[in-house]
């Protein structure tokens, strides 16, 4: 009985889907006269609240496209850092919309992903136990941006309601 080929390490279309998430993040606007990018995460952020929220579920859908791939604990840990720097970073008034324009959050994490599929032997895919660790923890993050993002909203009305 003849062996079967072993399963293919990523899925094309998921990687595509990733890496174009990320590049309308994190790079898909040109500065004019420049060699910098900016993405639509630090013009997200311009929007009290939704943009924050919005930025953020965005980037833990990559995350979580790409625990997929069989990441180990140490790259999945490194993505799930970045996402909540980023989320942190980029919720401070004015000074977080630089944050989210210069970090990069998406692109750390697709340069992440992009070398464990590169790696001829790749470290052991991080267990599932793990795996619902990070989503539940991702799912905190959301939940947390999401009640700081009410609060926030509801202080403006109130302010300029009078």
């Amino acid at each position: 009985m003849p062996l079967s080929s072993p399963k293919p390490i990523h899925n094309p279309a998921a990687l595509q889907r990733i890496r174009t998430v990320s590049h309308l993040l994190d790079n898909a606007i040109p500065i004019p006269g420049t060699r910098f990018r900016l993405g639509l995460d630090p013009v997200l952020g311009l929007l009290p609240g939704a943009g924050d929220f919005l930025g953020a579920a965005l980037s833990a859908y990559i995350v979580i496209e790409a625990a997929r791939f069989g990441l180990p604990r140490q790259a999945l840990t490194q993505m799930v850092t970045n996402l909540v720097l980023d989320s942190i970073g980029g919720s401070l008034p004015v000074v977080g919309d630089v944050f989210d324009a210069t970090w990069k959050a998406n692109s750390r994490n697709l340069a992440l992903l992009e070398a464990h599929i590169a790696t001829p032997e790749p470290k052991k895919a991080a267990d599932r136990g793990f795996v619902v660790l990070i989503i539940c923890a991702l799912v905190l993050l959301l939940v947390g941006i999401a009640v700081i993002a009410a609060f926030v909203v509801t202080w403006l009305w109130r302010t300029l309601a009078g």
